[in-house]
């Protein structure tokens, strides 16, 4: 980073402070001490109103909030904004009032025409795949500032009763969306939450729609859907629900739990706990079952190494063996039960149910 730059940066740095040290400015641009010194003398030159604090808790501190000058990017910092760019593509709904396309005719726009020119010869040799967003979600924008704010909302949303009779016994692997409704416990289904249904098939689960007080942690997008991460503050337990399946959402005066509010997004996942009834389960995996498993799996399962060989292990509840035989029966080859041996029946018996159909 040049110092023309480093200045600009700064200048945003200090403007955000308001107070700072030359040792925060040092672990901040990794710079000397020599080199802050020199870099505040220009900042003063170019009008920056900066008064110094002298004692054991002094340093510096900004008089006043600067008007910043215009952010300028160079060419590869233009392109790593259109690649950013290209993933709200597939989303009709997002979580702030805009769409694609009117960030991208702003984006656009404001281009010189040699830039705009280079954007047009990257969409024209660079294709984003993204799965199309499925059905709309009309709540986001409440959810987003609920997690940023730390606030509690209250939701209706199906809640699918698991005593009911499923209409099958084992949905093929081929659309695993199918594979479970169930938003009410915190094992898999909780993560898969409410996967779309099959085409043409019946439901799984007989539906009630209940009120829900939840906390939402995390907003995340994934195959063509909106999930939220949230606490149930009834339930007191982690949740992931699916924001299309929210009928209605609105903020409440219930206070929050003030602990969530350190849980970073990597670490969610920490709020998540097997039941007493849970089913422990192992398998075997070769090197394409290990890829499998770093494309698609859940928090109640993970990797691990025994005489030299990677397993999957995990746990699912006794109702959830339907799930968990579809989604291990994605891994077709690459994967053997070692326990249990009704895991390892169930899936046999899958396999023989799809003879049935061919």
């Amino acid at each position: 980073m040049n110092k023309t730059e480093r200045l600009h940066h700064m200048l945003r740095f200090i403007n955000q402070k308001q107070h700072f040290t030359l040792t925060d400015l040092m672990q901040e641009f990794h710079i000397s001490k020599r080199t802050a010194l020199r870099d505040i003398a220009s900042l003063e030159e170019m009008g920056a109103p900066i008064y110094v604090e002298y004692g054991r808790y002094g340093g510096y501190r900004l008089l006043q909030q600067m008007q910043l000058p215009p952010i300028s990017f160079n060419t590869d910092e233009l392109h790593a904004l259109y690649f950013a760019m290209q993933a709200l593509r597939s989303f009709s709904s997002l979580p702030f009032q805009t769409t694609f396309h009117s960030v991208h005719e702003k984006f656009m726009a404001a281009l010189s025409d040699r830039q705009r020119e280079n954007i047009v010869n990257i969409q024209r040799l660079v294709t984003f795949k993204h799965t199309e967003q499925i059905k709309d979600s009309s709540h986001l924008e409440l959810l987003l500032k609920a997690a940023v704010q730390q606030e509690v909302i209250q939701i209706t949303y199906p809640d699918q009763n698991t005593n009911a009779k499923p209409s099958r016994a084992i949905v093929p692997f081929g659309n695993k969306e199918a594979a479970h409704e169930n938003a009410e416990h915190p094992q898999i289904n909780s993560f898969v939450q409410d996967e779309l249904q099959k085409e043409g098939a019946g439901p799984m689960f007989r539906t009630n729609i209940s009120t829900r007080i939840i906390q939402p942690l995390e907003l995340y997008a994934s195959r063509g859907y909106w999930y939220c991460h949230a606490y149930d503050l009834e339930k007191k337990a982690y949740r992931v629900f699916r924001c299309d399946r929210m009928a209605s959402a609105a903020l409440t005066d219930t206070a929050p739990v003030s602990h969530l509010a350190h849980l970073q997004s990597g670490h969610l996942h920490s709020l998540w706990k097997a039941s007493e009834a849970a089913v422990s389960f192992r398998c075997r995996l070769n090197e394409a079952g290990i890829e499998l498993f770093q494309q698609n799996h859940y928090p109640s399962m993970r990797l691990e190494e025994q005489d030299g060989d990677p397993l999957l292990v995990g746990t699912y509840e006794p109702h959830e063996l339907d799930f968990i035989v579809n989604y291990l029966a994605g891994y077709g080859k690459s994967i053997q039960i070692i326990e249990p041996l009704t895991l390892k029946e169930s899936l046999r018996q899958y396999y023989m149910n799809l003879l049935d159909h061919i």
